[in-house]
């Protein structure tokens, strides 16, 4: 049965009534999280977020927003719900959730920053596949370009693209940059999402991690959608290493040695002729696993 909440909207008087009502959000909106996890059906869900459970916020109970619903649906990959939340609510789904939910008021957006972080990428390819219904294009960017994250943890000042790489996500990261991420931006500390990933790469060297070949997928990601390369003469004061580690021909494009190779300003232009098309290209021309290799 549906909880009554009283009158008033919810809010109530008196210190007894608000700690019981308090601890009652509480165990409904651990049931809804439990919900979410354990993949129940999305109607079962949806009623119960509207009619069953709530959660404590600014001393009053209030129902689960399809923001915070669709959180709990990335982080358990729950992709049916997920998908019902952003058809049924288009790009309000992706509004800013309650601050019991975030502690920073601008966190930039949270969606695409938990796909990432748990690497649903199911459920971020239908995010940015919903970003087509902003009202404008520049709103379209800003959402994909926000620097947001807890001023709290690491990902302060960070967008979702810098997030991808510090991870090494090279499948979020192409669905990103695919539909328009910037892949120049900088984060809080003026470094753009090559430099963490390089900076990573350069105190992973010498342990030789299991991560080394997707750092090197998602630096030829980067540079898929870069057409304008940075260069970066402190390159050269290790070629060796950054040979190894990028490959002789992205080491010399990186390092202002020679320009990109005709294949790979070729894919450049095909990227920006055809942006969140790349679908649409025969299987051969799908960047897909984008190698630094001497063959080009």
């Amino acid at each position: 049965m549906p909880w009554d909440l009283g009158s008033q909207s919810g809010v109530w008087s008196g210190s007894r009534s608000g700690s019981q009502s308090e601890r009652q959000c509480e165990r409904t909106s651990f049931a809804f999280y439990r919900a979410v996890r354990d993949l129940l059906p999305v109607w079962l869900l949806e009623d119960m977020r509207t009619m069953e459970v709530f959660h404590w916020e600014d001393g009053r109970a209030c129902a689960f927003t399809p923001s915070e619903a669709l959180l709990y649906a990335v982080v358990h990959d729950h992709q049916q719900y997920a998908r019902y939340l952003l058809n049924r609510y288009s790009v309000s789904a992706l509004g800013a959730p309650g601050r019991s939910f975030c502690c920073c008021p601008a966190s930039g957006a949270p969606h695409l920053s938990v796909a990432v972080r748990y690497n649903r990428i199911s459920v971020l390819g239908m995010i940015v596949d919903a970003l087509k219904d902003f009202s404008t294009e520049s709103a379209r960017r800003n959402y994909l370009d926000s620097r947001g994250g807890c001023a709290h943890s690491a990902e302060a000042g960070k967008t979702a693209v810098h997030l991808a790489c510090d991870l090494v996500r090279p499948e979020c990261l192409l669905l990103l940059l695919v539909h328009g991420a910037c892949p120049y931006l900088t984060d809080s500390t003026r470094e753009s999402p090559l430099d963490c990933l390089l900076q990573r790469m350069r105190q992973d060297s010498s342990n030789m991690v299991a991560e080394a070949r997707g750092q090197q997928v998602c630096v030829g990601y980067l540079l898929l959608f870069m057409p304008k390369l940075p260069r970066l003469p402190f390159l050269q004061q290790e070629p060796q290493l950054w040979q190894r580690l990028l490959g002789n021909e992205a080491f010399r494009w990186l390092a202002g040695l020679a320009p990109p190779s005709l294949f790979v300003q070729a894919m450049q232009t095909l990227t920006r002729a055809v942006p969140g098309q790349l679908d649409a290209l025969p299987d051969f021309l799908k960047p897909l696993d984008f190698r630094l290799s001497e063959t080009w």
